[in-house]
Order: structure tokens, then C-alpha cells, then sequence
């Protein structure tokens, strides 16, 4: 076979480039501004995705001769089999065959009659063959076919009878099945290009999904394109923040267009397109201008075009036969078909047929042509609801042409839209997003975002988005675009309460790039279970210093020491009052950052949550200097799991008492404090300029000696601790009688009492029963659970309950032994009461018989808010009485 006849046949391929067909392949691959698609495969990263090139060349090598490209249209499947025949003729790759053959099935289609494999390739192959057919080695054939998808029969090797022998004759249809099927040229190679179909099924040997181009690709294509580098990267970054919906951006066609467009802006100095409405608007009303028509011509064309779209769109037509471009009132503008439709065929041929360059374009059309019809008496609804499924862009569209700064350019080539359909839409498009940004759909909050985009009208954001509309539903998981179309909507609100960006599971630098105005807009940002890259974490630094943002929560952001320290120089100058970095894979080496911001002369942080991060004693001391600053304005350290024991302690308690330190509330659960550690903060709770109100020592290896030196604590008129939880600490019976006598002393401050699993007995309730009834104790919570005293001991405190001196307001008996022997003592209590609103009594033995009287009294109660009665012995028999009362939980 004669390679330079192929190579000359390809580089002179007929046709033009059009801004809506994309530039001739032949063009692209001899200009070398070639950049091969990516394509996907299995067990690689996509840093690390193998190019269409090499997909092809590997499964060629392999023993299955078959390989299928499958993906949408404009993504570079026809251009890389023209670069790998291309290879071919040049000797560059595939030496192993000695000819190869290329076929497009549109052009297959039209072949009627029976024919040969030989006649087929000597007749109908282009370049045509001089030479006798090297058939005898099929081994050494490969067959590339194009547009598989336009193929008008059927590849079910079941409806045909299989040829193979080459010089037999047969229908078209047969001979295709026959060879992908294996019958005819047993051992050739096939590569085959297709988009989705259902043909696919029929198709043996190794699938490729084609990608397109990722982000490397479209810099090294753009780069290609222009000859200055600014204009590269400008273009580059204008057409992903403003046009990258879904994968659009990925097509080498749609890439190209959008150079061709922007190099004209660029070049003549005029603005870009700021939404793909206006970008489409300008593709459209250039063949228009270029082809001088008057306005009612303009107009006729472009409805016969829409009438043309919403067919194609309707029956999933790819393409339209005379006939049927007759009925859409095409006929008196075909000869300049080309200049908007993909021509194939010869214009005076009847089988010559018609299709749209791309989906875009046909969505683009048909919205054009709505809002131009003055004779439809179809609504938006009706319209959008008919085409849902098939045209993903047309309310984008709607949205766009809807505003008449989008839609002007085309009015002075169309004539003026029909005001009563955009006013139909714009009734539409509010009445459909008040109900969206009701619900709780994240993609639909994100449809609406995106139609506001495109709209493009700052007053129609206000209008939409009110005081009552929930957008602070999680927004995690965006695309770029995504980012965009929010970043707009807050950026016209001038103002968010909260950002939700919960479980973001790869925020790029990117994409925080273009959030960051959104960010410095907001009251909250909620970054919780996400995970922020190093250039994320940079931005968002950058939103926090500039911003209004006084709520951070990072919680389970995999934030670690690295990254941390790139977002400390936005917490060191910013408004933040609240800091969450719970589970964040902090060590001590965050601990000096953290010292920093603390300590900043700008520091407004009042609440730092730390915990469950690897702190450890160096870490926290280190922390401890900011409590001697001035300027550390904290008073809420959560510090919970952070590998902190008694070393540490004595540090931490001299920096409460150092006059400086604000420190209102700690909470030092699950760490190894121990009895040692209580007795060095115990200096603290005794010293008169020691602030805090609130300890939590829940499961910190305690016992009953660290008691004597709370009740000393306790006792000292310095002391202003009103919440003590000492909850799963083995105390035991002679701990908790010390405490109780530090809470009868009048004046002793504490309120809240957490002693749940403490390992106490009989006579430790039935003192906190008498502490109650006192009239010298302030308790209004008591925590007392998981302590298995049974009903003889609780008794003690429904006794206390109801006795006028007790202002219990809340009583956690959860798992104590509980059974219905208890209930009458029960109710008695709640009825005398006055204060008590919350009752914990899950994880008990009460039974069916006790649900009458628990219902009655909680429904007769006042001051009663909450019964929670879960996992106790109730059967099904009695749930539909429980429901009965609202304020039991069961």
C-alpha cells in the first residue's frame, strides 16, 4: 500500500474550519499544535493518565485486535485516528501493518447495493488503490472506522448471514458485521471510534475511554495557540471560570473554538464573554454577519434552524435528511448550510444529510429560537419539561438570553425577542428556585446558582435569593464551575451567614482561588470533613485577613503541621472568634504557630477547639505562654484526646493564675490528668485571679484521693467553678462524700455536677439526696448515671426532687437499675417540683405497666420539657401511647 499517497490524502483533507466544526484535523496534526487526548484506564491517578496514542498502540499490541474509542462528540476520537494513520504512512508506528484502510460510516451508509470487500476498498477507499489488494495476511490489515454511532444498520451479527470470503458479494451492512465479527479477513486489526451507543454491545476487545483534555493539556494546547503567553494564560483562565460546566471544557473542539473567539476579542481589545450564552451568541452572529442577509431572513434561518434543533433534540436524531430540512423551512438557505450545519454528502445529492456541529449548538439554537418565536404559544415549562433529559444546557440558555445585554447582538442581526416568553421565563425561573432553595437538593441549589450566572444580573440574585431561602445546605464536592457560579451569587448578596463547604473532599487551590471573595463574605465557613490542599489552605488565609468571617470550623479536615502553618498568617490578622480544629492531625510542632495567633496584637479568638489532635505535654506548654499574653483573648479551650498527662498541669495551672489568662471554660476529657494533675490545678481554682467557670475531667484517670483537694478548692472563696464533670473517674464512696461536703458550703458556686460512672453507692445518694433538700446548695444539674444503685438508691434524690429547697433543673439517672417499683416516686417528684425540666431515664428496666402514669404526668407537668425514656423494657404495644406526649423521647 502506498504510504505517501495516504499521508498526501490526508494532509489535503477537503472542508474549512468553522468556529462551530473546529479546525481540520489534518490542519491541527501538520501545524503541530496536535495535543493528544487522555484517555482512562484502570489503577492509574489522574496525574498519570495514558494519552489516546498510547492507549491505541498498547491494545494494538496485545492479541485482542480490537480496540473501540467510546466517548462524546468533540473529544478528539476522529483527529487521533487521523494522527495514527498518519504515523502509519510516516513510519513512525504500526510497522507491523502493511496497509491500513480508513472508513467513515456516515459515508458507508449511503452505499447501496451488494458489493465485495475487495470492490469496497478498491472503489470506495480513499486514497483509491492502484495496486492488487494485500489481503492474503490479514494479520497485517488494520481497518480504521469513524462515527459508529452514525451507522444506520445494525452490527447484531444475529440479523445477518455472515460472509468470508472477500470477493463475495454482499450488502455493506454485512460485510461490517462480517469483518468486527471475525467471519471475513479472520486476524485483522480494528480500531473503531463511537460514541455511546448501543451498538457497543456488539463490539468485542478492548474499550478506551476517551477523556479529552485535562488541565495540563488545555495549557499545552492554549500555549500552542497564541503566541504570547499572557494571552495563553488569560484565555486559559477566563474559559475555565467562566465556561468549564461539566465537561465542555475537556473537547480539543470546544477548546478550539473558545482560542478562536477569545483571539479575536483579545486582538481587537473588546471584552470577553462572561457567561457560554454570550460566548454562543457571538459564534452565531458571526456567519450571520458574514453572510449580509436582512433582518426577516436572519430571522427565518435561525427558527428554521430551532425547529431543525428541538427534532433532533425530541427523536435523538444526530442528523436531518432533505426532506426533513425542507419541513423545518431550511430549504432556501442550503447553500449556505455549511457555514452552521455539518454538511455530508453533496448539497444536490438526495442523500445528502445535515446535523449540528456539537450539542451545544443545538441546545444554543433551539433556545434562541424560542425567545425569537412570536407564534409559539408553548410555555417555558412545557418547552423545558419536553426537553428534559435530552438538552442539558437549554435553561442555562433561557437564563442567559433572557437578559437583554446578552441578547442585544443577536437582535440587531434577528429582530427583537418575543418579551412575553422572556418575561414567561423569568416567572419561571423564581417561582422554580424559591421552591429549590427550600429543599435540601445540592444540586439543585447548584442549578439555580448556575442560572443566576448566567443571567448575569445582580438585582435578580437579590430578588431570588431572600431572607427564607436555605442556602446553607452543604456545598461540598464542587467543580470549578460550581465555585464560580457561587462565588457570583455571594459576591452580589454582599454578605453570607454561613458558607457550607462540608465534606469537600479535594478543594484545589483553584477552586479556593475563586471562592475566596465568597469566603471573606462570610460570617461562618464550615470546612469540616474536607480536605484542603496547601494552596487552598493559602487562599483561604488570604479571605480570613480581608474578610468578615468570625466561625472556622476545619474539624476532620486532614489539615496536618504543613498546612496549618501556610493558613496561620490569615488567623494571626482576621476577626475570628471561634476556631475549630478538632481531629486535624496537628502535633506539637503546630503548638508555636498557634502560640502566634493567639498572641497576634489583632487577636479576637475567644474559642479554640484542639482536640484529638497529637499535642502532647510539649505541645500544651508551649501553648500555656499565650495565657501570660495580654493579647490572648481566650476563654474556651477544648483540648479533649491530646496525650496530655500530669506533667503538664502544673505549666497549665500557672497560667490561670498569672492575671493574664481569660480562660473562662476548659475541657480536659480523656487525657491522662490523674490525681496529681487535679492537685496542681486545684492552686489555680483557689487563686483570686485564677477566671475559670467551667472543668470538664471526664475519663481522666482519676480516683477518689484527687477529692480532698477539689473539696479544699471547693471550699475557698476564690473559687468560681460552676460546671465540674468528673463523669468516668473511679471516685468511689469516700471521694464523693468529700465533694458533698464542699457543696454544702453556702456559697460554694458550682451548678452542674457530672459524677455519671463514678462507681458510687447507696450512701453517696443518699447524701446527694440531703445536699439537695439543704437549701445552701446551688445544683441545678446533676449528672449521676451508669452508677448501679437501683431504686432504693435513687429514691434518695425523688425525695430531693421534691422537697421546695432542691432547684434541680435538670437529673440524669440513665442505667442506675431503674425498675416500675420506682414510678410512683417518680411522678410525685416531677408533680412537686418547680424547677426540674429534664429527666434522663434510658437504659433502664421500666416496663408497659409504668407508661400510663409517665405519660399522664408529663402531659399534666409545666415546667417539664423532656423525658427520655429509650432502651427501656417497653414492647411495641405501648409506642402509639408514648407518642401521645411530644416531650417523651422513646
Amino acid at each position: 500500500m502506498d504510504k505517501a499517497a495516504v499521508l498526501t490524502h490526508i494532509l489535503k483533507s477537503k472542508g474549512v474550519s468553522s468556529l462551530l466544526g473546529g479546525e481540520l484535523s489534518s490542519s491541527v496534526i501538520s501545524s503541530n499544535k496536535y495535543i493528544p487526548p487522555l484517555t482512562a484506564e484502570a489503577q492509574v491517578t489522574d496525574d498519570d493518565l495514558p494519552s489516546l496514542n498510547q492507549a491505541i498502540l498498547s491494545a494494538l499490541s496485545a492479541e485482542n485486535k480490537t480496540v473501540t474509542l467510546v466517548g462524546p462528540e468533540g473529544l478528539g476520537k476522529s483527529t487521533a485516528l487521523q494522527k495514527l494513520i498518519m504515523d502509519w504512512a510516516k513510519a513512525e508506528h504500526l510497522q507491523n501493518f502493511s496497509c491500513v484502510f480508513h472508513f467513515r460510516f456516515r459515508e458507508l451508509n449511503s452505499l447501496d447495493g451488494a458489493l465485495s470487500l475487495e470492490t469496497l476498498i478498491h472503489h470506495h477507499h480513499v486514497p483509491s488503490l492502484s495496486k492488487p489488494l494485500p489481503l492474503q495476511k490479514p494479520e497485517e490489515v488494520l481497518f480504521v472506522f469513524d462515527d459508529l454511532d452514525e451507522y444506520k444498520h445494525n452490527l447484531d451479527p444475529s440479523v445477518h448471514t455472515l460472509c468470508s470470503d472477500p470477493s463475495q458479494a454482499a450488502s455493506v451492512s454485512c460485510l461490517v458485521a462480517s469483518l468486527l465479527h471475525g467471519s471475513l479477513l479472520k486476524g485483522a486489526a480494528f480500531v473503531v471510534a463511537v460514541r455511546q451507543t448501543g451498538c457497543l454491545k456488539f463490539l468485542g476487545g478492548t474499550q478506551v475511554e476517551v477523556l479529552g483534555f485535562l488541565k495540563a493539556q488545555r495549557e499545552a494546547y492554549f500555549n500552542r495557540f497564541f503566541t504570547d503567553p499572557a494571552a495563553a494564560n488569560k484565555a486559559l483562565m477566563h474559559m475555565e471560570r467562566t465556561l468549564s460546566f461539566d465537561d465542555i471544557c475537556t473537547s480539543p473542539r470546544f477548546c478550539w473554538t473558545v482560542c478562536s473567539i477569545y483571539k479575536s476579542l483579545i486582538d481587537s481589545g473588546e471584552k470577553l464573554p462572561e457567561t457560554l450564552s454570550q460566548l454562543f451568541v457571538e459564534i452565531l452572529a458571526l456567519p450571520l454577519r458574514t453572510y449580509s442577509r436582512n433582518e426577516a431572513c436572519n430571522r427565518e434561518l435561525v427558527l428554521a434552524l430551532g425547529r431543525m434543533a428541538s427534532h433532533c433534540s425530541l427523536d435523538q436524531h444526530l442528523s436531518c435528511t432533505k426532506a426533513q430540512m425542507a419541513s423545518f423551512g431550511f430549504q432556501q438557505f442550503l447553500t449556505s448550510a455549511d457555514a452552521f450545519l455539518r454538511v455530508d454528502g453533496e448539497l444536490e445529492s438526495d442523500t445528502c444529510v445535515f446535523s449540528f456541529h456539537s450539542q451545544l449548538m443545538q441546545e444554543f439554537v433551539l433556545a434562541v429560537s424560542f425567545l425569537l418565536d412570536r407564534v409559539t404559544q408553548e410555555g417555558v415549562e412545557e418547552m423545558l419539561e419536553k426537553h428534559k433529559g435530552s438538552a442539558k444546557f437549554l435553561d442555562l440558555f433561557l437564563s442567559g438570553l433572557s437578559e437583554p445585554v446578552q441578547h442585544r447582538p443577536l437582535e440587531t442581526l434577528l429582530g427583537k425577542f418575543n418579551s412575553d416568553q422572556i418575561k414567561d421565563f423569568k416567572c419561571w425561573f423564581k417561582s422554580s428556585s424559591e421552591a429549590t432553595l427550600q429543599g435540601y437538593w445540592k444540586d439543585k441549589h447548584h442549578r439555580c446558582f448556575h442560572l443566576l450566572h448566567q443571567a448575569q444580573n445582580e438585582s435578580l440574585v437579590k430578588e431570588i435569593i431572600t431572607s427564607s431561602a436555605r442556602i446553607g445546605i452543604s456545598y461540598g464536592d464542587l467543580s470549578l464551575q460550581d465555585c464560580v457560579a457561587l462565588n457570583y451569587v455571594v459576591t452580589c448578596l454582599g454578605e453570607m451567614e454561613s458558607l457550607n463547604l462540608y465534606l469537600t473532599r479535594n478543594l484545589t487551590g483553584e477552586q479556593a482561588e475563586v471562592l475566596a471573595p465568597a469566603m471573606s463574605l462570610s460570617h461562618k465557613i464550615i470546612l469540616s470533613d474536607s480536605c484542603l490542599s496547601a494552596e487552598a489552605a493559602s487562599h483561604l488565609a488570604s479571605a480570613l485577613s480581608r474578610g468578615l468571617t468570625r466561625e472556622l470550623d476545619l474539624h476532620n479536615s486532614h489539615l496536618g503541621d504543613k498546612k496549618f502553618k501556610i493558613l496561620c498568617p490569615g488567623l494571626k490578622d482576621c476577626k475570628l472568634h471561634n476556631l475549630n480544629l478538632l481531629v486535624c492531625r496537628l502535633t506539637e510542632a503546630s503548638c508555636e504557630d498557634l502560640v502566634s495567633v493567639l498572641t497576634s496584637d489583632n487577636s479576637q479568638l475567644c474559642l479554640l477547639q484542639l482536640s484529638f489532635n497529637q499535642i502532647g505535654n510539649q505541645g500544651f506548654m508551649k501553648l500555656c505562654k499565650a495565657l501570660h499574653s495580654p493579647h490572648c483573648k481566650l476563654q474556651e479551650l477544648l483540648i479533649q484526646g491530646c496525650d496530655l498527662t500530669t506533667a503538664s498541669m502544673e505549666v497549665f495551672s500557672a497560667a490561670l493564675r498569672s492575671g493574664q489568662s481569660q480562660l473562662r471554660k476548659v475541657n480536659l476529657t480523656r487525657n491522662e490528668i490523674g490525681d496529681r494533675g487535679v492537685e496542681a490545678l486545684c492552686k489555680s481554682l483557689q487563686h483570686p485571679l485564677c477566671k475559670l467557670q467551667n472543668l470538664k475531667l471526664f475519663a481522666s484517670e482519676l480516683t477518689g484521693a484527687c477529692c480532698s483537694h477539689l473539696k479544699e478548692a471547693l471550699m475557698s472563696e476564690h473559687c468560681s467553678l460552676s460546671v465540674l464533670d468528673l463523669s468516668v473517674n473511679d471516685l468511689g464512696q469516700e471521694g464523693a462524700l468529700l465533694l458533698c461536703q464542699a457543696l454544702r458550703r453556702p456559697g460554694c458556686p458550682i451548678e452542674k455536677l457530672g459524677l455519671s460512672r463514678c462507681e458510687l453507692t447507696l450512701p453517696v445518694f443518699k447524701e446527694l439526696g440531703s445536699l439537695l433538700k439543704s437549701g445552701t446548695c446551688q445544683l441545678k444539674s446533676l449528672l449521676a448515671g451508669l452508677n448501679h444503685v437501683g431504686d432504693k438508691g435513687v429514691k434518695h434524690l425523688w425525695d430531693a426532687v421534691a422537697h421546695p429547697a432542691c432547684l434541680l433543673e435538670e437529673l440524669d439517672v440513665e442505667m442506675t437499675g431503674l425498675t416500675d417499683a420506682c414510678v410512683e416516686d417518680l411522678c410525685a417528684a416531677i408533680r412537686a417540683s418547680n424547677t426540674l425540666q429534664k429527666l434522663e431515664l434510658s437504659n433502664n428496666s421500666l416496663t408497659n405497666a409504668s407508661v400510663p402514669a409517665l405519660v399522664q404526668v408529663m402531659q399534666n407537668s409545666l415546667n417539664m420539657l423532656e423525658m427520655n425514656l429509650k432502651y427501656n423494657d417497653f414492647s411495641e404495644d405501648v409506642f402509639n401511647m408514648l407518642c401521645e406526649c411530644d416531650k417523651i423521647r422513646y
